[in-house]
C-alpha cells in the first residue's frame, strides 16, 4: 500500500514541472506573438517610403486586377492603424438629401504621411473607389480644403453597399469657391467606398 502511494506521489511530482513549463511555453507564446492585423481596407501606392506588404498579386488583389492596377510595394491599412491616426469632424451638406452630416476620420494627408508618402504640392492623389470610380487631386488642394478619410459618419461606422466604410470628403460648405455651387456638383472629386490611393510624384 504504502509502495502504490510512493509511486503514484513521484509520478505527480515528475508530471507537474513537465506541465507548469508547457503551461508556461503556450504563456509565453502568447505573449510573444505578433499582433493579429484586421482586413486591409485601404491600400495606398505610388511614391511611399514606408511599405508594410509586398508587390501586386493578382489573385489577392482581385479588385484592382479587375481596374488594371499594379504596384511593386504598398502600405495597407485596416480600420485600427486609420482610427489610431488624430481625427477631425467636419459637417458638410450633403447631396443625397441636402442636410448637414457629422463626418470623422484623420485627415487624408496624415494617412498618406503614416505610408512615407513624397507630398510636393503639385503631386497628384488618385482616388479609387471600389466600383472603378478615380478622381485626382494634388496634394495642394488636399491641404487646402482638409480632405478627410472618413471613418465614421452621424456618429457609427459606414457600412460597405452604403457610403463606406471609407469616404474621401472634405467639408465643402467651408470651401468659397465650392460653397456657391449647386450640392450636387460639390462633390465629384470625394469617392465614397474608397479602397486605393495612388501616390505620383
Amino acid at each position: 500500500m504504502k509502495k502504490r502511494l510512493f509511486l503514484g506521489t513521484l509520478a505527480s511530482a515528475i508530471t507537474l514541472p513537465a506541465m507548469t513549463s508547457a503551461s508556461a511555453a503556450a504563456t509565453a507564446a502568447v505573449k510573444t506573438a505578433a499582433p493579429a492585423r484586421g482586413p486591409a481596407l485601404l491600400t495606398v501606392t505610388g511614391t511611399i517610403t514606408k511599405p508594410n506588404r509586398g508587390p501586386f498579386e493578382p489573385v489577392r488583389d482581385q479588385m484592382m486586377h479587375k481596374q488594371k492596377l499594379s504596384f511593386d510595394k504598398a502600405h495597407a491599412f485596416d480600420y485600427a492603424e486609420l482610427a489610431a491616426l488624430p481625427a477631425i469632424a467636419i459637417k458638410p451638406t450633403l447631396e443625397y438629401d441636402s442636410k448637414p452630416h457629422a463626418l470623422r476620420g484623420p485627415l487624408l494627408l496624415d494617412v498618406l504621411k503614416a505610408a512615407g508618402a513624397t507630398l510636393a504640392d503639385g503631386s497628384k492623389i488618385v482616388l479609387r473607389a471600389v466600383d472603378g470610380y478615380a478622381a485626382t487631386i494634388t496634394v495642394a488642394q488636399a491641404r487646402a480644403q482638409r480632405y478627410i478619410v472618413a471613418t465614421q459618419m452621424d456618429g457609427a461606422a459606414m457600412a460597405l453597399g452604403g457610403l463606406g466604410p471609407l469616404w474621401a470628403i472634405y467639408d465643402a460648405d467651408k470651401v468659397p469657391e465650392m460653397a456657391n455651387r449647386a450640392v450636387q456638383e460639390r462633390f465629384g472629386s470625394c469617392p465614397w467606398a474608397l479602397y486605393h490611393i495612388e501616390v505620383q510624384a
